[in-house]
């Protein structure tokens, strides 16, 4: 009479220890998953900030391909196009982005940056007109100076570029920015101010370091300015100074500065050694 119940109890134990088994797994499959989401995001950080721009290309590219649902790699394709400098393609990968409902006002900011490197400044003025004004952010605000530079609207653009530097905290480049801005209406004054403010921000960004010497040399003035600088970079900037003073017609000060820069660059300065043989050739004639 012991056996039936013997038997029903191992298959009951057989049953449970099948349950547990299966719930054992279930859990592991669980932390598994977990740690290969873990490992993914890690990874596409990586690829999104420390890789070749055209491996990250590739592996988005793979990877939304392979999971079309998932928009953070649609994003991470955008981006990596964008640093690829892959502008052209940059834009439909955005415009993809921005059309999921799960899309966000930075991802319309993005789209606008991609479409202004594209050369389709209407257009990203339009993509910025959509995104309501209490989106603020930096890279909005630099957006929106640059358009309204590439429009001429002045007033707009200042009061743009000085939001915009009070909404990061390292403004040097959208100081340049303003700066050039500046320079291309012929406020030098007001231009040199803002690339030596650039160069506090920043002491090594030789964009700030040409563009302070144009300001300065378009004002006559043909002096280094006292920066940080290499003996490659003071090379250069006298090269700079030497075409501005020769465009100005200043050329016997503009033959001396291309002396200067031969001089003092520590290899063969190619650029400068053409020019003035072009400009005595040309006094000679």
């Amino acid at each position: 009479m012991r056996h039936p119940i013997l038997v029903s109890l191992c298959l009951a134990g057989t049953l449970d220890l099948s349950a547990c088994g299966e719930n054992s797994a279930n859990a592991v499959d669980r932390k598994l998953a977990g740690v290969n989401v873990v490992d993914e995001t890690n990874l596409n950080d990586v690829m999104l900030t420390a890789a070749d721009p055209g491996e990250a290309v590739n592996y988005f590219r793979r990877a939304s391909t392979a999971q079309p649902d998932r928009l953070d790699l649609q994003r991470g394709l955008a981006i990596s196009l964008v640093r690829a400098k892959r502008h052209t393609e940059a834009v439909p990968a955005w415009e993809k982005v921005v059309a999921d409902k799960e899309a966000t006002h930075e991802d319309r900011v993005a789209l606008a940056d991609a479409l202004i490197r594209a050369g389709e400044w209407d257009r990203a003025d339009t993509v910025l007109d959509g995104i309501p004004p209490t989106h603020e952010t930096y890279r909005r605000y630099r957006l929106e100076a640059m358009i309204a530079d590439s429009n001429e609207e002045w007033d707009r653009a200042d009061s743009f570029y000085e939001t915009a530097v009070g909404l990061t905290t390292t403004p040097a480049g959208v100081l340049n920015n303003w700066g050039f801005s500046k320079l291309t209406r012929g406020d030098f004054d007001d231009a040199e101010r803002l690339f030596g403010d650039a160069l506090r921000h920043d002491p090594g960004m030789f964009t700030a370091k040409n563009n302070l010497v144009l300001a300065r040399g378009a004002q006559r003035n043909y002096d280094l300015p006292v920066i940080q600088m290499t003996q490659i970079e003071r090379a250069k900037l006298l090269y700079t100074l030497a075409l501005t003073a020769i465009k100005q017609n200043d050329v016997v000060i503009g033959q001396g500065l291309l002396r200067e820069a031969i001089d003092t660059h520590p290899q063969h300065f190619e650029e400068a050694v053409r020019a003035l043989r072009a400009l005595e050739d040309n006094v000679t004639n």
